[in-house]
């Protein structure tokens, strides 16, 4: 069964969909079936894919939702083999209100994402910048959480309380749910602060946090408006390192995890 993992961040700006793009791209390259799911009515990881949701109209994860169409239908393949992405449009922001009445309302993606999580190593749910029902979704549907942030004190205090919404779900919807690490972005190295905020994400989260930083770069801010992962776009860039070794460190951890799970099941 396909590990389910939400990319998050309620901070807009911070790295989170160019991370669920380029660490989807990366795993896919290293020969995982992965599927992106855009859960954000922005529609960023749609669009940095190279596909457009509404032109010709196609099924969305929308529809999907609301129970007008599978998810299956809502998913269409990528430039980059092995990896699929399940399509967005700015229909997915009334999505929320038209939610709030439905039963098991918070259960809705994981229901969608049921049928499929065998055809996949790995789903990536590219989440909206808020804390909102469609986050509350993905992270009920997710089996962790990953969150990019920038090298700032108010990202701190915005990843204090992401833990905290996070812990919530887990006591109420999702027990399993867990923290599947945190990944700083725009990360300059001459940046004495960058390295101080580093410092206190360590001490709190230890091996939480990525060992990899991803750098400030030029190369990996053009990729999305031409509609290509930075492998694709150029993947001798810092950017496309940085990503593809963040994907051998999820890898190498869920592999660990597995063996100590097994031998807990043996004991």
């Amino acid at each position: 069964m396909g590990k389910v993992i939400s990319v998050i961040n309620q901070k807009g700006g911070v790295g989170k969909t160019t991370s669920a793009i380029n660490i989807g791209a990366s795993l896919a390259v290293a020969e995982r079936q992965v599927l992106v799911v855009d859960f954000d009515p922005q529609g960023n990881a749609t669009s940095g894919l190279g596909l457009d949701a509404s032109s010709p109209p196609e099924k969305t994860i929308y529809q999907a939702l609301v129970g007008e169409c599978s998810l299956a239908e809502a998913i269409r393949e990528t430039e980059l083999p092995g990896l699929s992405v399940a399509v967005a449009d700015r229909n997915l922001s009334g999505a929320e209100v038209e939610l709030v009445g439905a039963i098991a309302r918070e259960q809705k993606l994981r229901s969608i994402l049921a049928p499929l999580r065998d055809k996949y190593h790995y789903i990536l749910i590219d989440c909206p910048p808020s804390l909102g029902l469609l986050t509350i979704n993905a992270l009920t549907a997710s089996d962790s959480y990953l969150v990019p942030m920038q090298c700032e004190y108010f990202s701190l205090e915005g990843l204090s309380q992401l833990v905290s919404t996070a812990g919530l779900i887990r006591g109420a919807l999702n027990p399993s749910l867990e923290l599947e690490g945190i990944l700083l972005t725009m990360f300059d190295a001459r940046n004495n602060l960058a390295h101080q905020v580093a410092d206190e994400v360590r001490a709190h989260f230890g091996e939480k946090l990525f060992k990899t930083m991803i750098p400030r770069n030029v190369r990996l801010s053009e990729a999305p408006s031409h509609g290509k992962p930075i492998l694709l776009y150029d993947i001798e860039s810092r950017g496309a390192i940085a990503y593809l070794t963040v994907a051998k460190e999820i890898i190498e951890n869920n592999m660990q995890r597995r063996a100590v799970d097994a031998s807990a099941t043996l004991v």
